[in-house]
């Protein structure tokens, strides 16, 4: 008899796993972690979208910060989770910049991930003290010039988005420049405030303020098109380095086996969240714009984006320390 109870025990369990399996997603919350920490650009778009998201599944999206190793820390955390969409990753273009000068990341974006959507871009800004003297890109590109050596820039760090940036525009222009690193972007704009660096590049994010109160001067956006937060700032590539672009950018990733269906859904909802005209306002005034692209399209970007990076790395000889 115990037997016969425990057969039928085991049948009702697994009648109730494949009807929770065969229920619409997502039919229970859904968890999304934010490579970085509370506060930065990343987790404003995450936590700005996440509500959206939530009204459009009536489940709960809650985020979750797994800040540390570049973004490592929280794309492992998801790599190792189920592959069934209830939970997701949100990392910035550091995803494609990573792999582009360490070749032991704990996981591979090759085969641990599924490229799902794209959210937003924000341009980069290079800027220096109104002290300097500089008032463009090219008297910045003539100094450096006339000075080889003696310009130098910060950034948040080795291998961050504002170091290839920098990077990208000072191979392209041609110029020497010596790359002091930093543990944040705000570190490299007190110190080019206080006239300690030549120049720095950062998001529109965490300079404009010091723009407003003219402790900064812009002297290029690193976008195609100028931003509306910066109208008056040319790009670099109308200036000095036609053709120049660089974006910094935020996406999302599942773990790799996520049904196709499911990464459909999640990129299909992500796109009409984010065509919602509050959630516009709001990546405005981050200075963001937002991205929409299927799937396939995105994972094409991310490939190019990597590949990119990689030729940036080997020219300029960025290496992870």
């Amino acid at each position: 008899m115990k037997r016969a109870w425990g057969r039928a025990g085991a049948l009702a369990l697994l009648l109730s796993s494949l009807s929770a399996l065969a229920q619409p997603w997502p039919a229970r919350p859904v968890r999304i972690i934010v490579a970085f920490s509370p506060g930065g650009v990343t987790d404003i778009i995450a936590r700005t979208l996440a509500p959206k998201l939530s009204e459009m599944w009536s489940q709960p999206v809650v985020v979750e910060n797994r800040a540390g190793a570049g973004g490592s820390v929280g794309a492992v955390a998801v790599a190792r989770s189920p592959a069934d969409g209830y939970t997701l990753l949100v990392h910035s273009s550091g995803y494609a910049l990573n792999p582009a000068i360490n070749a032991s990341l704990p996981y591979d974006y090759k085969s641990d991930f599924v490229d799902v959507a794209p959210l937003a871009s924000q341009p980069m800004v290079l800027v220096v003290s109104p002290a300097s003297g500089i008032t463009s890109l090219a008297e910045l590109v003539a100094l450096a010039k006339a000075r080889p050596g003696q310009v130098s820039y910060g950034s948040a760090g080795i291998g961050s988005g504002a170091h290839f940036n920098s990077e990208k525009f000072r191979i392209a222009a041609g110029i020497e420049a010596l790359h002091v690193p930093y543990k944040g972007g705000a570190e490299a704009i007190q110190d080019t405030i206080a006239g300690r660096l030549t120049f720095t590049v950062n998001t529109i994010t965490l300079a404009l303020p010091h723009i407003r109160e003219r402790r900064l001067l812009p002297l290029g956006v690193s976008s195609a098109q100028r931003s509306s937060l910066l109208p008056d700032t040319p790009t670099i590539a109308e200036t000095v380095v036609p053709g120049f672009e660089f974006t910094f950018w935020n996406g999302l990733w599942a773990p790799a086996g996520t049904p196709a269906a499911v990464v459909a859904k999640i990129a299909r909802d992500l796109g009409r969240v984010v065509g919602l005209a509050d959630v516009r306002e709001r990546l405005a005034s981050l200075g963001a714009e937002p991205m929409s692209m299927s799937p396939p399209e995105f994972s094409r970007f991310v490939r190019s984006e990597i590949e990119d990076s990689a030729r940036i790395a080997r020219a300029a000889g960025i290496k992870v320390q």
